[in-house]
């Protein structure tokens, strides 16, 4: 099976060696081919002997990675899957069998919502809820580090037959090697209270009442001193989605609360069990050096990522279905408040000009 991995981050480029070392064969579109090597090395947790996968081809023209492949897989930020899709468009096969099956590796930012809009009908589409691994880039195109796995992925598919789902949910597994379930429906996973809540809840804590020309001694770490105020936040905002996802078409706990997720019971279990996970230590605020010390980075994708293509998106789901969010409507105005944050900019219009909740007709 041909594989195309758009983006080069740090899970493109986890993905990519992971998955050409299980044998699948492996293309890398990115915008920087010349800095890639031919093999990437992924170093796992636990002292595991690292992963070496041989790509099959770099490049930053799609006609050469894209046309092809059986299966392409974005792992961009969502300011990205617009363009990326208007570039590979042309180069994909159409038909709900046998057609190139375009997916997210998160669908949170936006992905489902941008590939209704932009593809053709028939080309299948699919998106994981949450990301496979937790992933860092030690040396650009060629070494990895693969962080932490999940214990399960969930997946939505569009645009194909029960066959098609089924294979595509077999397909992510075996690239994974994590157990992988069907979702109902693409709003299960493009509706998220993980980086769409998570971030921003922690982001508000840090910075709300921030000014401009207030500079700070040190740059704390983002989970390990999570607060009981930021689990608060983050909890009132899931509550929020929790009453959102109740008037969707989607099953009861498919997407589970922030309480349930954590293995939490209150405010402040979540807050340290939060502090606590070991993926996220060593993390550090976004922040940037600056005379006399350090502010926050307002052009970090903590911001231009979560807040435009994933709190905004269920801020606005939940206006269309009359759903009031007080919590998450105080969240994204504080957002258009700090300067030079609108880099990433939110979505203006869903699928072919209709309000979000028009589509699949619920």
């Amino acid at each position: 099976m041909k594989i195309c991995i758009c983006g080069g981050g740090n899970l493109g480029h986890v993905i990519a060696g992971f998955t050409a070392a299980r044998g699948f064969e492996v293309n890398v579109l990115t915008s920087q081919p010349e800095r890639w090597h031919k093999s990437i090395t992924v170093k796992r947790p636990d002292h595991w002997l690292p992963l070496i996968g041989q790509l099959s081809c770099v490049s930053s023209r799609p006609e050469e990675v894209v046309a092809g492949a059986d299966i392409v897989l974005l792992c961009l930020p969502g300011y990205a899957i617009r363009n990326t899709l208007l570039k590979i468009k042309d180069y994909l096969r159409q038909g709900y069998v046998d057609g190139t099956a375009v997916g997210s590796v998160v669908s949170s930012t936006g992905f489902f919502f941008q590939a209704m809009e932009v593809l053709p009908p028939k080309v299948p589409l699919f998106g994981l809820q949450r990301v496979p691994f937790i992933a860092r880039t030690l040396e650009y195109g060629h070494v990895a580090r693969l962080m932490g796995y999940k214990d399960s992925l969930r997946l939505a598919v569009e645009n194909a037959g029960a066959g098609g789902k089924e294979v595509l949910r077999q397909t992510m597994e075996r690239m994974f090697r994590t157990p992988t379930c069907l979702m109902d429906n693409f709003y299960e996973v493009s509706l998220s209270n993980s980086n769409p809540l998570l971030h921003p809840a922690r982001l508000y804590d840090l910075w709300s009442n921030w000014q401009e020309g207030q500079v700070y001694a040190r740059v704390p770490l983002f989970y390990e001193e999570w607060t009981e105020q930021a689990a608060q936040l983050y909890l009132d905002m899931d509550n929020e989605l929790q009453q959102l996802l109740d008037v969707l078409p989607v099953r009861k706990g498919s997407i589970p609360s922030v309480l349930k997720y954590y293995e939490s019971t209150d405010v402040p279990s979540l807050a340290r069990k939060l502090r606590s996970i070991e993926a996220f230590k060593g993390i550090p605020a976004p922040m940037k050096e600056t005379a006399g010390g350090y502010v926050p980075d307002f052009q970090s994708r903590y911001f231009t990522e979560d807040f435009p293509y994933g709190l905004a998106i269920v801020q606005r789901l939940a206006h269309e279905k009359g759903v009031s969010t007080p919590v998450i409507d105080r969240v994204c105005q504080w957002r258009e408040t700090p300067p030079n944050l609108h880099e990433g900019k939110p979505l203006q219009t869903s699928p072919k000009g209709r309000n979000f909740s028009s589509l699949r007709g619920d």
